[in-house]
C-alpha cells in the first residue's frame, strides 16, 4: 500500500523594515514566540494580496507595494513553503490583532536573541538584502 503524501502549504510573510535598519517583529498569541508577521495564502489568493492582508491583520501597517523576495525556507516537519519578503510601511498604525501578542522594532543583534534559529535566519536574511534570495531548509527552529 502506497503511503499518502498531505501536500504542503504556502505561506508569506513580510520583514517591515523602518528608516533605521530595525525589522518588526510580532510575539504570537497562540505560541508566544517572536517572528515576522505572515501566514498561509487562501485558496485563490495572489501572493502580494496575502502578504498585505497578513501583515496588515498582524500588525495595523500598510506595506508599499515594492516588497522584495528575499529568501524561500521550508519546514520539513511542518511541510510549509514559506516566502519571505523585505517591506516598507506605506501606511497604517501599529497595532496588535486577534493572533498578535505584542509588536517589537528590533535591531540585528536583538533578533537572534528573541527568535528561534529558523526565524531569525529569515529576518537576518531579509535585513542583508537578499540578493540573490536565500534558500533554507528547517525543521521548525533550527536549520538543518
Amino acid at each position: 500500500m502506497r503511503e499518502v503524501q498531505r501536500p504542503h502549504s504556502v505561506s508569506v510573510a513580510g520583514v517591515i523594515v523602518d528608516d533605521d535598519g530595525r525589522a518588526l517583529l510580532i510575539k504570537r498569541r497562540d505560541n508566544g514566540h517572536w517572528e515576522p508577521p505572515g501566514g498561509v495564502l487562501e485558496a485563490g489568493e495572489a501572493i502580494p494580496e496575502a502578504l498585505a492582508r497578513e501583515v496588515r491583520e498582524e500588525t495595523g501597517i500598510e506595506i508599499a507595494e515594492d516588497a522584495t523576495l528575499t529568501g524561500i525556507y521550508k519546514n520539513m516537519t511542518g511541510l510549509i513553503v514559506s516566502m519571505v519578503f523585505r517591506c516598507r510601511a506605506a501606511g497604517g498604525q501599529l497595532a496588535t490583532g486577534d493572533e498578535t501578542r505584542d509588536l517589537r522594532w528590533v535591531t540585528r543583534e536583538e533578533v537572534s536573541e528573541l527568535a528561534d534559529e529558523a526565524y531569525a535566519v529569515r529576518v537576518l536574511d531579509a535585513l542583508d538584502g537578499g540578493t540573490p534570495p536565500a534558500v533554507r531548509a528547517h525543521d521548525g527552529v533550527k536549520l538543518i
